[in-house]
């Protein structure tokens, strides 16, 4: 029988004590969410918020994660119905939005992602999500309500204020803290262990656990056993951007180091540091 591919995070994290793994994509080759696959990776992070990415290029790299086994989560643009149930027919296991701030939003998201009795969206099944028709409706109902995931991220002063009304609303799955604009914010940009941003992370982490969801870490903003500790269970591994951007200055002090003086190499990472 024709059946949809479950989540493998929502099946790590269904699990008493579960833990699971998802890297950051900014680049649009698809051999990259390729070689996270062939490396362990349980998801990849796309994203439309602050990456230019077409539909053509999510598409082809949601399709590279599902060749894999591997969830796809497309963080969404803030928009309209039609821009959080695009990348979701577009076959990606769900979505992360962005900013959300209060309790009305959060019950509008769950509203237009999920189908009745939790939500309102309307129907299709035309597209991979729902395997081009060839699932039938309750089958393409139930996958979509229970094995499409649903993100909200808290970033900001006000979000946190709302955060454990927030976690309350029914029919999403997890919440991220984002440290970076949550710092910002505050006036404290880029200072991600400032007694204020570390408690905002612990009440973020309390209340997904408070109200049955799992909280997600945008990297491994502190030690992994004191992030365990706090209740995350979703890590964010990092991004492939600054892996290569690592890779390729490590090679590089390789060289300079074996080379004589004379030899001196120069590049725009070096001028940048000066």
């Amino acid at each position: 029988m024709i059946q949809n591919r479950p989540s493998r995070l929502l099946a790590r994290l269904r699990r008493p004590e579960g833990v699971a793994s998802i890297l950051k994509i900014n680049l649009a080759d698809p051999r990259v969410i390729e070689i996270a696959g062939l490396c362990g990776a349980d998801a990849v992070w796309l994203c439309n918020e602050h990456v230019p990415n077409d539909w053509g290029v999510l598409e082809n790299e949601i399709r590279a994660a599902r060749i894999h086994d591997m969830d796809a989560i497309v963080r969404v643009e803030r928009g309209s119905y039609s821009d959080y149930i695009r990348p979701i027919e577009a076959g990606a296991t769900g979505i992360m939005v962005p900013h959300v701030a209060s309790v009305a939003e959060a019950r509008q998201i769950v509203e237009w992602v999920r189908f009745h009795p939790l939500g309102k969206r309307a129907m299709d099944g035309g597209n991979i999500d729902g395997l081009f028709c060839l699932l039938p409706v309750e089958d393409y109902m139930r996958h979509t309500n229970t094995e499409r995931i649903i993100i909200l991220q808290i970033e900001s002063p006000e979000a946190l204020e709302n955060v454990e009304a927030i976690a309350a609303v029914p029919g999403f799955d997890g919440l991220l803290f984002g440290p970076g604009d949550f710092s910002h914010r505050i006036g404290k940009a880029g200072r991600l262990d400032v007694p204020e941003v570390t408690a905002a992370r612990k009440r973020v982490a309390a209340a997904a656990r408070a109200h049955g969801k799992f909280a997600m870490t945008a990297g491994l903003i502190a030690p992994v056993p004191e992030l365990v500790a706090e209740g995350y269970r979703l890590f964010g591994i990092g991004a492939d951007v600054v892996a290569i951007s690592a890779y390729v200055t490590q090679r590089m002090g390789v060289l300079r180091d074996a080379l004589p003086a004379s030899h001196a190499l120069g590049g725009k990472a070096e001028k940048l540091k000066g």
